[in-house]
């Protein structure tokens, strides 16, 4: 981080930086002017730009505009001579590190160099940091720290290569689909090919075909042989979603298949042998269903042999935060904003909310907030209204359905922890005291939470 770039349309303070910059250890380059500037970005590569906010045509907030368009990491210092403290400030607000003003001493310069440096450095070691969080929370194209999707990653890992039926089961939104494809990508299929088909989607009379395929004249409008999902997905694995929404009739089909491994064509006499791994998801409760006389309790067995319950967003809230991190810069990358932090009270809200609609529902509110943001941050007015005017969090997981009285209590507990610690700013020896626990109960409860301070 040695690389220092001065803009100045002033050439014997050009020539003077320059000098006692070099004599200092700095590889310096000079321009006179933004266009020369932007020139020498990428053939210099500078840590740190040190520019004259005023110049006759173009001067140092156009500069910053530029680099913040390009993605351009350099660190902008901006000179101002007496009078132009305001366009100093300015150029602050649009992203400029610090200001310096005309005329100044070789020591102010470097002084402020080297404090540009070491916030750098820690700029640099909180990205490298990040960087490992998110490798080490990172399964295939699901990314969750939580203890409960630690979890699921590991059984995926120790199940992905056996053929037997796993049933993913959790609520819309949660993810099933994604944890379908890490299991095919942990196992010996991966080379083969990857089927998914929401059976609440296709019609009930296209549905078997869909599955099966068929042959020539099969049914009035079959000119041509159709292949089928199961023969499509064959050495491979096909993902049934939504299997609940299965019709009674295509269970009584579907066992037979999972029994015997082969499959019939409509208008065909003769089986077909498949060799696929089949995965089912739903958000329904199959147990139920099977009581209720809507699902085969045999085919619920028989798929039910490897289950995979992924909990809610609300239930592993400490995923949010990472998760929230990842839509952001996805979307920076995507719409050219440059958009990284959330302000304490959106932040708070995302935090608190019950979403209902999972992962699916935060990545579309991140989205829709980076879209609307005014700043270089997400503010509480660019979430959602429903977000902005929940109800409170507790009552809302009372009305949730969830009768467990332990999950309900660690709900409550750690809701009333994070509210007793931001009503303190984090003096957690206050929090201990509003809360009536100890302080040593107070840290372990947090360590158990992972509430970020």
């Amino acid at each position: 981080m040695r690389r220092v770039l001065v803009v100045d349309d002033e050439e014997n303070l050009r020539v003077v930086v320059r000098s006692f910059l070099k004599r200092d250890g700095y590889e310096v380059e000079v321009a006179p002017g933004v266009e020369e500037a932007l020139a020498l970005l990428e053939s210099f590569g500078p840590d740190f730009i040190l520019t004259d906010v005023r110049m006759p045509r173009l001067g140092g907030l156009d500069l910053l505009a530029t680099l913040k368009a390009k993605g351009d990491p350099a660190t902008v210092i901006v000179m101002s001579a007496y009078g132009n403290v305001d366009l100093a400030l300015e150029a602050m607000k649009a992203g400029a590190y610090d200001y310096i003003q005309k005329p100044f001493k070789a020591e102010e310069l470097l002084l402020t160099l080297r404090k540009a440096e070491e916030r750098e450095a820690l700029r640099r070691e909180n990205r490298a940091l990040k960087q490992e969080i998110l490798r080490e929370s990172t399964f295939e194209e699901i990314l969750a720290k939580s203890a409960s999707m630690q979890a699921i990653f590991k059984t995926i890992s120790k199940i992905a290569d056996y053929k037997t039926t796993v049933l993913v089961m959790g609520e819309s939104g949660v993810g099933k689909e994604l944890v379908a494809r890490a299991l095919h990508r942990r196992s010996s299929r991966r080379g083969g090919p990857f089927v998914a088909v929401n059976c609440g989607a296709i019609p009930e009379s296209l549905l078997e075909s869909e599955l099966f395929g068929y042959r020539r004249g099969a049914f009035t409008d079959a000119t041509t042989d159709r292949v089928g999902l199961f023969e499509q997905a064959n050495h491979g694995t096909l993902l049934l979603d939504e299997i609940g929404e299965l019709p009674l009739s295509l269970q009584v089909k579907l066992l037979r298949v999972l029994q015997e491994e082969t499959i019939r064509k409509l208008g065909d006499s003769k089986d077909i042998k498949v060799d696929v791994r089949i995965i089912a998801a739903t958000h329904r409760d199959l147990h139920a269903e099977t009581q209720a006389g809507r699902f085969r309790e045999d085919l619920f067995y028989r798929i039910n042999v490897l289950p995979i319950g992924i909990p809610p967003l609300r239930e592993r809230r400490e995923d949010v935060p990472l998760l929230v991190e990842h839509f952001m810069n996805r979307n920076n990358a995507r719409f050219g904003t440059n958009i990284r932090a959330l302000s304490p009270e959106a932040r708070r809200l995302l935090l608190e909310y019950g979403w209902p609609g999972n992962v699916r529902e935060l990545e579309n509110t991140i989205e829709r907030a980076m879209v609307l943001a005014e700043k270089d941050s997400i503010e509480a007015d660019d979430l959602p209204e429903r977000i902005r005017e929940a109800r409170d969090p507790i009552q809302l997981h009372l009305t949730s359905g969830e009768l467990s009285i332990k999950k309900t209590a660690r709900v409550i507990e750690e809701i009333l922890i994070r509210r007793a610690l931001q009503k303190t700013k984090g003096n957690r020896t206050r929090a201990a005291e509003v809360l009536e626990i100890s302080h040593r109960a107070l840290l372990y409860k947090i360590k158990d939470y992972r509430i970020d301070l």
